[in-house]
């Protein structure tokens, strides 16, 4: 499937970003943020031609007005410590390809990775040394044959985390759908960077992380029913006898079977079971009980949760992958909600970090398997309507790193695994996997 370029051109505020608002101080969060871009393209069948570029565009333009930080560019003379917000623009795509969306789709079954193809093609452009330089925002619109349409949109993420991105997509695509007048958009705050301002982080942590680029990863889609998911929460607490006094969440249950099956099929590559380290993300918005004011703060505010599997400490009933994961996470809450200050904050993050990601004994130990399971459930993701009704598929993701993403389908739960070949062959293998993947097949 090839995929043509018409135009590409820079989409700005509608209205200029007023003087005091020129300069965008981004936050020790930003600062501390992978320097990557991160996607989601949303695949549509009811693509109705009538004036949907236009309404794209304008209502693009619209909601820029009010995130004036994306159409900007990272202040290189200040040590990229902020974003000048002179209306340079949001990167923007025109494009079509030569087959029909059901097409794609079949040849997708096998490998969803070829989903990233829709990506914005810009994006391929933009590497370590000319990131700090390039758009914060990427966006490509790419049309099918027979009426289908691809939207992608790629965020930087020392701007934007996965709050700010989807908060950003679901106003876009209301904005377009409704036709909204420019003065009533308004629904980020813009704080974060006078409530935790950037610091010098090189005496704070304990190593600097590599990123680790995966080169052959392949991507799969699961789509998890309500019946099966009342089943697997049955099943695991009867499994239990009583070890757990407390009723998993969905995204509990799903997360602890997947890295379940992760270390199955990471014992079976190695030749032995080894210690896994989860990086389990969480927003942090809701958890600081003394900062109501950042309830919708634009830029990142979240800390990933370090779960730790040890041979020998951890066993490998479903319900003590459960346990270990609910103990992290209120570990992290505990201590949002013990904070007074937003240095407490920081030091909170610094010392769990050093603990676990930036520690010479997990973060930075080749023997330790690690794996990141982000839920973005209770994000109004599949309801973003420009206009074209509900998507009918979502990609996630950049690709290069080995991952789960949760995210809603109405009352189902749709998983993306994002695993290196030689693992994803055997965690198809898995019986839990493979249960999950008899029942999508089947329809049940």
């Amino acid at each position: 499937m090839e995929i043509k370029i018409l135009c590409t051109k820079l989409i700005k505020p509608f209205l200029p970003t007023p003087p005091h608002l020129q300069r965008y101080k981004i936050s020790f969060f930003d600062q501390i943020s992978e320097k990557e871009h991160v996607s989601v393209v949303f695949f549509f069948h009811n693509y109705n031609n009538f004036n949907m570029d236009e309404r794209l565009e304008q209502s693009l333009s619209k909601v820029l007005t009010h995130v004036y930080p994306a159409a900007g560019r990272y202040d290189d003379k200040d040590e990229c410590c902020s974003i000048l917000c002179l209306d340079q623009g949001v990167s923007y795509t025109k494009a079509m390809t030569n087959g029909t969306l059901d097409n794609f789709l079949d040849k997708a079954r096998n490998d969803f990775g070829h989903a990233a193809l829709f990506s914005p093609h810009v994006n391929k452009n933009i590497n370590e040394t000319n990131f700090m330089v390039s758009p914060i925002v990427t966006i490509q619109v790419t049309k099918f044959e027979c009426d289908g349409l691809a939207i992608s949109i790629s965020t930087s993420h020392p701007a934007m985390d996965g709050f700010s991105d989807f908060q950003f997509i679901s106003e876009w695509a209301k904005v377009c759908r409704m036709g909204t007048s420019v003065d009533k958009i308004n629904f980020l705050s813009f704080n974060m960077g006078d409530i935790f301002p950037t610091r010098d982080v090189s005496e704070l942590f304990k190593s600097t992380p590599i990123p680790v680029i995966q080169q052959d990863i392949v991507v799969k889609k699961i789509v998890i029913r309500e019946p099966v998911m009342s089943r697997l929460r049955k099943k695991c607490i009867d499994e239990s006898d009583g070890a757990l006094i407390f009723q998993p969440s969905r995204v509990e249950i799903i997360t602890a079977l997947l890295w379940r099956a992760f270390i199955r099929a990471t014992t079976i590559i190695n030749g032995y079971l080894r210690p896994s380290l989860l990086d389990f993300p969480m927003n942090m918005r809701s958890k600081i009980t003394f900062l109501p004011q950042v309830k919708n703060s634009f830029g990142n505010f979240m800390i990933g949760v370090p779960v730790k599997f040890i041979p020998g400490e951890t066993k490998m009933e479903l319900h003590h992958f459960i346990i270990l994961i609910r103990n992290a996470v209120n570990k992290i809450v505990a201590s949002c909600k013990n904070a007074n200050s937003p240095d407490e904050i920081v030091s909170m993050l610094v010392n769990s970090y050093n603990e676990s990601f930036r520690s010479p004994e997990w973060g930075g130990n080749d023997g330790v398997d690690k794996v990141m399971c982000t839920s973005i459930c209770k994000f109004p993701v599949h309801d973003s309507d420009f206009g074209l009704g509900k998507s009918n598929l979502i990609f996630f993701g950049m690709k290069d790193t080995q991952m789960f993403w949760l995210h809603d389908i109405g009352p189902e739960i749709g998983v993306q695994v994002d695993l290196k070949e030689s693992c994803m062959q055997l965690f198809d293998l898995d019986d839990d996997i493979k249960d999950l993947i008899f029942i999508r097949d089947a329809k049940l």
